[in-house]
């Protein structure tokens, strides 16, 4: 008899342990669920400028699937330095673009175009000489 009992207390605590690792593993696993797999927000803004003279024609911008088109006409003159208003972003949106075309005058103009990301310029891409000039930048908080 006292065999019996000893077997059935070592089963009763066996299910007790194995209640009590299934129950720490899932709640563990659920703790782990709470986070948001390190995407947050953060401050964008686009820039684009031309040295003396130049004149922006059009400005693309997208931020991950939203794109938005603007050109220079005398009811929306888009005037050099051109900024964007700033913008949260979450880093799941991925993508970020931005275009710019100008003509400039003198084979030493430029076409600056700036994106910065938490008030720090992230990408920067120039283009140098005389007439109609396009520059583009893309960047992805995906990659390192």
């Amino acid at each position: 008899m006292k065999q019996f009992y000893n077997s059935k207390s070592l089963l009763r605590l066996s299910f007790l342990f194995v209640f009590l690792l299934s129950t720490i593993t899932v709640v563990s696993s659920c703790k782990k669920d709470d986070d948001d797999d390190g995407f947050k927000d953060h401050l964008v803004q686009f820039e684009v400028k031309t040295s003396a003279g130049g004149e922006i024609i059009s400005v693309v911008t997208q931020v991950g699937t939203s794109q938005s088109t603007m050109f220079n006409t005398p009811t929306t003159p888009l005037t050099s330095p051109w900024k964007s208003n700033e913008f949260f972003v979450n880093s799941s949106q991925a993508q970020l673009n931005l275009d710019a075309n100008a003509k400039l005058p003198d084979p030493d103009s430029e076409l600056i175009i700036n994106l910065y990301i938490d008030g720090e310029i992230v990408r920067t891409a120039k283009q140098k000489g005389k007439g109609e000039l396009v520059a583009s930048i893309d960047y992805s908080f995906l990659e390192p």
